[in-house]
């Protein structure tokens, strides 16, 4: 269960105290969160870890300069500091940017995204969960050597956001996830195969179905070789057409695009990938893991088309870069945690489902590629550019079906001109784990990518 609200006498004595420093632009956030953590293995729990984190920051406009401070310390005694270090941060400030203490409307949009059935949960239930998984993907397959890993986890976390202006806001929200990784075996042949389910309905992580898929895969990609080199039509199975996109979702932000570290600056209202192809935020989705009535400053959230029909419709903006640009904000002001400065991220960030299944684009293919996972994603790309070379490996597809198992290959491209060539968007839209759960995609396939096999 997450700790209690920020104390709203708490709050008062900040803004009081930061009155009688001559403060007039003042602004509390408070974060909260706790983290659960179980590991089985070998049918037994190898790691049980429960982590809190509480925390409060206090910035203020003094001398026109915004000023941050923050503390772990939720309590009287750090006042003082809070206002004083924030005063001191701003006097040193270099930057000419405006940074504000947003006044507020007078209605939010109402967010439930916090299930009090999840608190009701026991541990004894969640431990139990994490060894059936693991028994159940021990069990599915003779050829399923060994387990990797195998994870139940659940987060809730709470947010308050208090300034001078009378703004007074706050939202929670939890989610569990569970994962496996397991370890297929022929003769000298070894291949892996991973599943989650992320949600905030403990019912609704079924150890059976994330095992049996993790094994299926695993089983699948024995006997994989590498392919000849070479340019194909690509199928990115939804999962990788998530991390792609999660890779490169920085190019969306205002801030990159007027730091020049986007090559989408100057192209709204331009095409940027083919006429299907919708990318929408929406931070108002039922059961959204990045839901919330208002972003990092207190600003409403909206749910909008960044891209609509393959035309480039907004940046995200929170109130500085929306101020450079001359436009309202899309309420995507972010901070990590109580210690981060406002920076700009999306909420549910997606591929809008189209209308193809995955055995329809298979069907469209002569000689091409089904790719599952994409790896390296942390080193073989370049956001700013655009480029990107990564290891890989999925099943090849001759005549309209899949054929083998691949794997030693690298699959090179560019995300600005693969977004164009994009001809078919599947049915399957899917978030990712919960470290990037705010991402989505269906399936994609991609009319030409270079694979670099033997």
């Amino acid at each position: 269960m997450v700790k209690t609200m920020l104390r709203k006498d708490f709050a008062e004595k900040v803004l009081r105290f930061g009155e009688s420093k001559g403060l007039k632009d003042m602004e509390i956030f408070y974060d909260s969160s706790r983290e659960l953590s179980i590991k089985s293995y070998q049918g037994k729990i190898d790691n049980f870890s429960v982590s809190n984190s509480e925390g409060v920051s206090f910035r203020a406009l003094h001398n026109n300069k915004m000023g941050y401070a923050y503390t772990e310390k939720v309590d009287d005694s750090s006042i003082p500091f809070l206002v004083e270090e924030a005063m001191q941060n701003a006097a040193i400030i270099d930057s000419d940017d405006n940074e504000n203490i947003y006044i507020g409307v007078d209605e939010y949009k109402k967010i439930d995204n916090y299930n009090l059935d999840l608190d009701q949960v026991t541990e004894e239930q969640k431990i139990q969960l994490a060894l059936d998984l693991e028994n159940e993907a021990s069990c599915l397959d003779e050829r399923i050597q060994s387990i990797q890993y195998c994870v139940y986890g659940d987060v809730a976390g709470e947010t308050n956001i208090v300034n001078s202006k009378g703004l007074s806001l706050s939202s929670k929200s939890n989610i569990a996830f569970a994962y496996v990784g397991v370890v297929a075996k022929n003769g000298d042949d070894i291949k892996t195969g991973m599943a989650y389910k992320a949600t905030n309905d403990f019912l609704k992580i079924n150890p059976k179905e994330i095992a049996r898929e993790a094994v299926e895969e695993a089983i699948s990609m024995l006997g994989a070789e590498s392919v000849q080199s070479g340019n194909y039509p690509i199928i990115l199975r939804n999962n990788a057409a998530c991390d792609l996109l999660e890779s490169f979702s920085d190019v969306f932000s205002a801030e990159n695009v007027q730091k020049d570290l986007s090559l989408l600056k100057a192209k709204i209202g331009q095409t940027i990938a083919c006429s299907d192809l919708n990318i929408i935020d929406n931070p108002h989705m039922k059961d959204g893991f990045a839901s919330n009535p208002f972003d990092g400053e207190g600003y409403p959230t909206q749910i909008k088309k960044v891209v609509e029909n393959g035309i480039l419709k907004t940046y995200l903006h929170n109130l500085k870069t929306s101020e450079k640009d001359g436009v309202s904000s899309t309420g995507n002001a972010s901070r990590s945690s109580y210690k981060s400065t406002i920076g700009i991220s999306p909420s549910n960030f997606f591929i809008e489902n189209g209308t193809y299944t995955m055995e329809d684009m298979v069907k469209s293919i002569d000689k091409g590629l089904l790719l599952i996972e994409l790896q390296g994603l942390h080193s073989g790309l370049n956001s700013v550019s655009g480029d990107f070379s990564l290891s890989c490996y999925g099943y090849l597809i001759e005549k309209g079906k899949i054929s083998k198992p691949v794997n030693q290959i690298t699959v090179s491209g560019n995300f600005f001109k693969m977004i164009k060539n994009i001809e078919m968007i599947g049915n399957d839209l899917k978030f990712g784990l919960p470290a990037g759960s705010y991402f989505g995609a269906p399936s994609l396939k991609i009319n030409e990518l270079s694979i670099a096999g033997k």
